[in-house]
């Protein structure tokens, strides 16, 4: 199917001259948009001349229940703006759900050029209270729902020599975070997916990046709630829709395979896993050994875990 004729919109810059939108004519569809850092994502991009698909299935945080009019409600805030939009309610955790929220995108507006992995639930416990079925159903969605929906548009966008995906990881699963196995776990998964399939897609016009996003959401709501703090400016979840608008763009093409995120009102740029140090010996080595030379030669390299650093990391005695 051939995408819609549509005319070329122009967005006015402070200064007052024009320059054409990052998104005109293309086609995105963004998981987990009825809140939130995702429904900021659909809106941006609806702003920059994408038509959106707003996927959610309308669940509550742990992935029950709920009701699905957040993706309505989305569409209708971009249509009101000028924009287009049209729901999905299918799971990304399904297979061939997930297919059809990709196929949403092309039925209605005749491609598919983004798609933004945000779709997500929690059930936070600690390991030795977490049930089998906390950390299935979390990684169902974070991780299976990456790949099912990437799974689907990566064949369209390769027929069509192009495309943009953006997956979103978390620093919980770059660095660890307290009380959160199947969510730290999910979220390394993408980063490791994210790269492959940099590598993969990369000659077919795709570009795959992922992005640690930060912001109030319904996710966070509780740690300001408990202290009874309002959250401060820097956590507008608004604040992370631009760095996703631009890595979905043409102007992209030379970013692939990076993990980026945010932290205040800076976009950041993390260092992917590597080597940092390395302790050699003639023939190997043997268990004496490492454990005499370890904190002289490795042992003053040792990353820090989560976001305090342990207080006996790198200290001997």
């Amino acid at each position: 199917m051939q995408a819609r004729e549509r005319p070329r919109v122009v967005a006015r810059q402070a200064a007052g001259s024009l320059r054409p939108m990052l998104l005109d004519g293309r086609v995105a569809v963004v998981t987990g948009a009825g809140r939130g850092i995702g429904r900021e994502i659909a809106v941006c991009l609806a702003q920059q001349g994408a038509s959106v698909v707003v996927n959610d299935v309308g669940v509550a945080l742990d992935g029950r229940g709920g009701d699905n009019d957040a993706a309505a409600q989305a569409c209708a805030e971009i249509e009101a703006a000028g924009g287009r939009a049209v729901p999905s309610y299918d799971s990304v955790s399904d297979f061939e759900a997930a297919g059809r929220i990709i196929r949403t995108a092309v039925d209605t507006f005749g491609q598919i050029d983004i798609l933004v992995n945000n779709a997500g639930i929690i059930r936070d416990r600690t390991l030795v209270k977490m049930s089998e079925d906390d950390f299935d159903a979390v990684v169902a969605v974070h991780m299976k729902g990456t790949f099912n929906c990437a799974r689907h548009a990566a064949e369209l966008m390769r027929e069509a020599g192009y495309g943009r995906i953006v997956n979103i990881t978390s620093s919980a699963g770059l660095r660890g975070n307290f009380g959160q196995t199947n969510y730290g776990a999910a979220k390394a998964g993408i980063m490791g997916m994210t790269f492959v399939w940099a590598l993969e897609l990369a000659r077919n016009g795709i570009t795959v990046n992922a992005v640690a996003p930060a912001g109030t959401t319904r996710m966070t709501a509780g740690l300001y709630e408990r202290t009874g703090t309002e959250p401060p400016p820097d956590q507008d979840p608004s604040l992370n829709a631009p760095l996703v608008a631009f890595l979905a763009s043409e102007q992209a093409s030379y970013v692939n395979g990076q993990v980026l995120g945010r932290t205040g009102y800076a976009f950041t740029l993390f260092q992917t896993p590597r080597q940092v140090a390395a302790m050699w010996r003639e023939g190997g080595w043997d268990p004496e050994g490492v454990a005499d030379h370890f904190h002289e030669v490795l042992g003053q390299h040792l990353q820090p875990v989560g976001m305090p650093a342990h207080p006996l990391l790198g200290k001997k005695d």
